[in-house]
């Protein structure tokens, strides 16, 4: 497979990653909904000092009203109420915010994945057959997924903060730039980790479910091998890529948003902490924020990655 394998992956990647930015900008502000209010319910109460009449004196303690209840937390907005909220406050171009990221991530992130995934099949088939395992897929997307993520990371942080918006960042340059004299070098890769989990769940269920309902669809002779196929097969996949990687998704976004400011304590300790927080205070079901945008972006975006592989295979076949 050689480079063309990367090339391919690469090109397909971009494409992809372009046409549904709009779909991920939207699900990384439906998972910072709630963050915070979470925070604010973790964050220590103002002890107000009293007199020694007013704190031990029963008759004058009356004068202490009950403290009033806390705020009711906002409704979540669903991902339709976020886009036009960002569309009437920040924009139509505002859909577009981190898209230079977008194109730096998947240049780096997914053209090693992709590369990766497709050497390790050809290394690792039946050189009898040339078939290839399910277990043997899933390994190999593991391998490329983790790989390809500790290449990106500083992309992909800059992506988050980027599409997250509150801060002045004019591209990706200028967003890694300020992160690294701010927050230092090691800042581009906060919440790797967690990147590289999310990476390797994404890549192994994402690749080798496709290759794997590809196949199940042409050995059974369901369809042929042609447009239809690539878009059920790669469709598929996407769904059972989001189910597996939103909650890692929802934990990666946190954690690479926050703020660390010097000489104050972080808002989250690291990955398990920023999930345990996020279970406290807003529930399990926290972790499937923004499952519908996960879906409605992955889902195109997987197919517009494999037809659009697919595609370039057969333009490059020759080269």
């Amino acid at each position: 497979m050689g480079v063309k394998g990367f090339v391919e992956g690469g090109l397909a990647s971009i494409v992809a990653g372009c046409s549904t930015h709009p779909l991920d900008l939207i699900k990384v502000r439906m998972q910072l909904q709630g963050e915070s209010n979470s925070a604010a319910a973790r964050a220590p109460q103002p002890v107000h000092n009293l007199r020694p009449a007013f704190a031990f004196n029963s008759h004058s303690a009356t004068l202490v009203g009950p403290s009033p209840p806390p705020p009711a937390p906002p409704a979540r907005a669903g991902p339709i109420s976020v886009g036009v909220r960002i569309v009437r406050t920040e924009g139509v171009a505002a859909l577009y915010s981190g898209v230079s990221a977008t194109v730096l991530r998947q240049t780096l992130y997914s053209t090693t994945r992709m590369g990766l995934y497709e050497a390790l099949k050809i290394q690792w088939a039946d050189p009898n057959t040339g078939n290839l395992p399910l277990t043997r897929k899933i390994l190999a997307g593991l391998v490329a997924g983790g790989v390809g993520a500790a290449v990106g990371n500083p992309a992909d942080v800059a992506m988050v903060r980027m599409q997250a918006g509150g801060r002045d960042y004019k591209n990706v340059v200028d967003a890694i730039t300020k992160m690294a004299r701010s927050e230092g070098i090691v800042s581009l890769w906060r919440g790797s980790s967690l990147t590289v989990n999310r990476a390797m769940i994404v890549t192994a269920s994402q690749l080798a479910s496709y290759d794997q309902i590809k196949e199940a669809i042409l050995d059974r002779h369901l369809m042929k091998d042609g447009l239809g196929t690539h878009v059920t097969a790669s469709f598929a996949a996407g769904f059972v890529a989001s189910v597996a990687s939103n909650p890692i998704d929802v934990i990666k976004t946190r954690v690479m948003n926050m703020k660390v400011e010097p000489g104050r304590e972080p808002p989250y300790g690291g990955a398990l902490d920023c999930a345990l927080k996020t279970v406290r205070a807003e529930g399990p079901m926290a972790l499937y924020k923004g499952f519908i945008p996960t879906i409605s972006r992955q889902g195109p975006f997987t197919v517009v990655l494999f037809v659009t592989l697919e595609q370039l295979r057969k333009v490059l076949k020759d080269f």
